[in-house]
Formats: structure tokens, sequence, C-alpha cells
């Protein structure tokens, strides 16, 4: 039997330390104020996302699901996906899973995970719908609020409650995310929520966030950027989120125009492809309400902040970040403070330090391994197979990312240690060549990757984006190559191609 899930409503205890305690906070500082905007939709203010998140909880556990169940969500990018994850991580714990996965993703997924329910959009018939039914997965339909402001409807088949219900607290987990490495299959990642308000607040530091900033969300919000940098350091901070539907760039600077931001966050990737849409002639910028532009995920090429900075006009910030770390780690500082192209900045969250192969810290200058330590990080993967190294040595999580830090404790990432081009012994860091490529006139996004070679085990090959109305000859590319690069790092095929994948 399938119901309508809606009990009155009751005082619940609000643990300090957790995602609620956030939410309820802004409700009592910020409570008319906006919180979660979209354009299918009239804005949530700050009391009335509160209000939803609160009567969710109370429908989760009479639906019989609380603190410490798997909830999967495979729901389009949107505020309903934002307003569902802030619910189930607030009362169980969130598993947000990209719902374009392939079926045998998803079949991959929920063995693993094993959850007691996947959220869908109501009248989905996806294929996330049709794996949780074939593997006994039970499926909650969520049906938007039919008037303005009303909160969402979750609809589906009523368990038995094993846990507790309420709201989570701060060592409770409260998301739990894939992340691929070197083992067979993909990491499974705890966050806590006390991971994750280490990590917003760090986010709300650097960036100097308050009530009046907002933050146009171009990540997709199964993604740890977007969830933590673009969604939750916005709320942490009393502002706001505006939360497109899936990216386009072709609609970015009309989505600057209607949202008016202070701040966006993306990976290298969607920069490149806002530019090969907005850059415009010598000197000239695109006006917006932009304060700031935050890049992270993957390395910023140089040119690639520089044409940022014409275009727009403001700062751009590259942070480093990555899962295991509830997102930031470092980040280059808002002016007047030093920012290094090429760097990801200084430590914003956790203890940062490069480390031998013993596992010491090495002195500045030195490459090694990235080392990070905190209240954001990971206390370890739950997947993993027997006796597979967890990254942890001496209390460091070993991130996997090669680079050093400078006299000033700026950090430079040199490449992954596991992706790194071995091309006959000579090691090749692609983003050497990507930086390289991006300088050649014509190219707006490049990208270098290792292809297997017959004697020397890899090569070097690149594929490029021409930018608008640029006549661009993989001929011309690998002169400017031969140019700037040394001979064992030129990529031996360049592929012109439309987009990048």
């Amino acid at each position: 039997m399938r119901r309508t899930s809606r009990v009155p409503s009751s005082p619940l205890t609000v643990p300090s330390g957790s995602l609620a305690s956030v939410l309820e906070r802004n409700t009592r500082l910020h409570g008319s104020r906006p919180a979660l905007l979209a354009a299918d939709r009239d804005a949530l203010t700050h009391g009335q996302l509160w209000d939803h998140v609160a009567q969710g909880v109370r429908d989760l556990n009479h639906l019989g699901l609380g603190r410490g169940d798997r909830v999967a969500l495979a729901l389009p990018q949107g505020a309903d996906l934002a307003l569902a994850f802030l619910t189930v991580a607030a009362g169980a714990t969130a598993v947000p899973l990209n719902p374009a996965s392939s079926a045998s993703e998803f079949e991959r997924l929920f063995q693993d995970l094993r959850p007691r329910a996947l959220i869908l959009a109501a009248g989905d018939a996806s294929e996330a719908r049709r794996v949780a039914d074939a593997s006994g997965v039970p499926v909650l339909d969520l049906t938007p609020g039919t008037e303005p402001g009303s909160p969402p409807r979750w609809t589906g088949t009523r368990q038995a409650l094993k846990g507790a219900g309420g709201f989570a607290g701060a060592d409770d987990v409260a998301l739990v995310l894939y992340t691929s490495g070197t083992t067979a299959r993909p990491k499974r990642v705890p966050l806590t929520h006390a991971n994750l308000l280490a990590s917003l607040h760090a986010i709300g530091e650097t960036l100097q966030l308050g009530p009046d900033d907002r933050c146009l969300n171009v990540m997709p919000l199964f993604h740890i950027h977007g969830l933590v940098a673009c969604l939750l350091a916005s709320l942490g901070a009393g502002g706001s989120t505006a939360c497109t539907g899936a990216f386009d760039p072709a609609r970015f600077t009309a989505d600057l125009d209607r949202w008016k931001p202070t701040w966006y966050s993306a990976v290298p990737t969607i920069h490149q492809a806002i530019l090969s849409r907005t850059d415009t002639a010598a000197g000239s910028r695109v006006p917006s309400s932009l304060r700031l532009i935050r890049s992270s995920s993957a390395a910023l090429p140089p040119p690639v902040m520089e044409r940022l900075e014409a275009v727009f006009g403001v700062p751009v910030l590259e942070a480093y970040g990555m899962t295991e770390a509830a997102h930031q780690m470092a980040c280059n500082p808002l002016p007047p403070r030093v920012r290094k192209p090429g760097s990801v900045g200084l430590a914003a969250g956790p203890e940062v330090a490069v480390l031998g192969a013993s596992g010491e810290r090495l002195p500045a200058g030195v490459h090694g391994e990235v080392g990070i330590r905190g209240p954001n990080v990971t206390r370890g993967y739950e997947n993993l197979p027997e006796g597979a190294p967890d990254g942890f040595t001496h209390g460091w999580f070993r991130t996997g990312d090669q680079g050093f830090l400078d006299a000033d404790g700026y950090l430079f990432l040199t490449g992954r240690l596991k992706e790194l081009i071995n091309r006959g012994g000579e090691k090749i860091a692609p983003r050497e060549v990507d930086e390289v490529l991006l300088h050649c006139p014509g190219v707006a996004q490049a990208v270098a990757f290792a292809v297997p070679h017959a004697s020397l085990g890899e090569d070097v090959a690149a594929a490029v984006v021409p930018r608008p109305g640029a006549d661009l000859q993989e001929a011309a590319v690998r002169e400017f190559a031969f140019e700037h690069l040394p001979a064992f790092k030129i990529p031996s095929r360049i592929l012109i191609v439309d987009q990048l994948p």
C-alpha cells in the first residue's frame, strides 16, 4: 500500500554541531531572507526552509526512516534535490546519485549500499526506479508543494523505524558519496555532520561570505563541490543559493542577470565553457553582480584564470578540494592578500603538509605527497577490500596528489601520483601540457592524457576545443607545442573536438 505521509508538527530536539542546528539558527537570525531560489517556483526563505526540513524529518520518521538509515536520492538538478538532500541529511543519511547513471551502475550501487529507500521525483519512470523495483529497494516519490511556500509530499510504503528518529547529531553520518580510486570498485566515503560543518565554515571564512551573498550554483548536487561549497557554505553564512537545472553555458549570462549572484564556484571545464560563450573583445567586460569566482576539484590553468578575471573583472580564487575532506582543503585568499596563479593557495580547513614516503613532513620546496588531517576529514572508507590501504599514515590522510609548499605556505600541485604519464621512464604531469596548449591562439579548452605506446609504454595525446570562429588546425597546435614544450612532452596526437567529455 502506498500512502502520503503527513504527521502533526511537534518539537524535535536540535543537536548542536549538526546541519539541523545551522538551519534552525538561520530561521532565528535570517528567517525572512531568501535561502533557496529556482526558476520554477517561489523562493524559500530561511524560515520556510527550516519548516520544510523539520516537517520532512517527521515525515521520514513516520515512513520508517531515521538516523543512520542510508537513503539514496536520484533527483533532477534543482531546488527539489537541494531540499531533499537537506531533509534526508538532517534526519537520516543522504546518498545523492547521478540520475543519469546506467542500469548496471544503479545495480552495482544498490548492491553495495543496500539503501533503505530511494527518493525519486513523482512520475519519474527512470532506470533508477526500474532497478530499485527489481532489487527490492523501496521508492519514495517526492512531489513539490502545490501552494506557494507549501512543503513537499513524501509518498511511499511505510516501514518499521529501526533506529532513532528526530534530528541527527554531530557524529552521525550525514552524507555518503562514492569516489574513484585504485580499487576495483568506487570507494564509499562517509562524512559526518561535524565534517560538513567544519568544511562549510572554512569556505565561508575564506570567501568572507555573509547573509547578503548569493551563490549561482552550476555544479551538480550529487557532487561534493556543489553540495558543500555551493549549497551548504551559502546557507551556513545565512546567504542564499540560486538552484539552476543542468548546467547550460548558453544560459549563464541570463542567469547572472536574473539572480544577481555575488559568486559562483565551478570546475575548470565549466569555467572554460562559460568563457567560450562570454569571451568578448579585448578590454571589454561582462557586467555582473559578482564579487568573486571560485574554482576547485581540478587544476585551473593560469590562462583560464587570467581570462576569467579579464572578462568578469573580479578575483578568481583557486581552491583545492576532495570528497574525503568534505571538499575544501586549501584556497587562495581574497585581495588584498596574495593570490598565486598555479597554486591552490593556503591551508583552509584541515592542516596540510607535504609528506615523504615514510610519512615524514618535507620542507618547503621539496616535492612529495599531499597529506591532510583535521575535523573535516573522513574517518575512513567503508567498503575497502580486506587488506587494502585506507589512505591514512601516522594520522595523515594521503591524498594521492603530488606537490610542494613554497616558503609562504602556498601549495602547488604537480599532478596525481597515479595519473602521471610514464613515457619511457620520463614522468609527465598532464597539467604541464594543458597549460601550454591553453596559451595557443585559437584554443579555448585543452586536456592532455596518456595513450598506449608499443615501446615507450605510454605516450602523450591531447584534445583541444577551438574558440568560437577560430579555424584551428592540428598542425598549428603541434607547432606551438614544439616551440613551448620539451620534445618528450609534445603530444604525439592532437584531436580537435567540439567539446570535452
